[in-house]
């Protein structure tokens, strides 16, 4: 198993990290994330663990795709996605300009929500994100249905580009700067 690709201490809630996902030591663990209902937008509500195995071999075998595992307090609590936009997920959809990096996020499902631990898990990821200087935009594409992705997204700094019609969805095509993101957790990140 490899070990920490990214860590932060968030003031209130504490250690958040990210390790890269192992499909068939975490496949068990995943499939109760991905077919829960509270994860109806991750689009894999049917797949069985075989299909979940082979999905993340698909993406740790991918050039430009790469899944992490993320831990609270040393306890797997989410799931992130990075990507690039101009081979996966937006191939042709929207204008790609050069250092954009696309993400996808999912929280654990929990009987015992913690407040502030979605926005908490998203800051982690960008901060993981934009921790390579290469990166100057994360760009996203949530489901136009996810009211609640997209409150967070603009809680951290993401500016709504529109609608994009997406082979499985109709996706609200949205990007974070740099320093759009710096400024809307400006607190968090210290």
């Amino acid at each position: 198993m490899t070990g920490t690709v990214h860590a932060r201490d968030d003031r209130r809630l504490g250690r958040f990290a990210l390790r890269a996902v192992d499909p068939d030591g975490d496949a068990a663990l995943l499939h109760r994330w991905v077919t829960h209902p509270a994860a109806a937008f991750w689009l894999m509500g049917d797949a069985d663990v075989a299909a979940v195995v082979a999905e993340y071999r698909r993406i740790a075998a991918h050039p430009h795709h790469d899944a992490c595992l993320g831990l609270w307090r040393g306890v797997p609590a989410f799931l992130a996605e990075r990507y690039d936009p101009a081979h996966v997920e937006l191939v042709g959809a929207y204008g790609h300009r050069p250092g954009d990096v696309g993400m996808h996020f999912l929280c654990a499902p929990t009987d015992n929500p913690v407040h502030g631990f979605s926005r908490a898990v998203l800051t982690t990821v960008l901060d993981w994100l934009f921790a390579d200087p290469s990166v100057r935009r994360v760009v996203v594409e949530p489901d136009v249905r996810n009211t609640a992705v997209h409150a967070l997204n603009a809680a951290v700094g993401f500016t709504v580009l529109g609608p994009v019609a997406l082979p499985t969805k109709t996706a609200l095509l949205s990007t974070c700067t740099r320093e759009r993101f710096r400024a809307a957790t400006e607190g968090a990140l210290r």
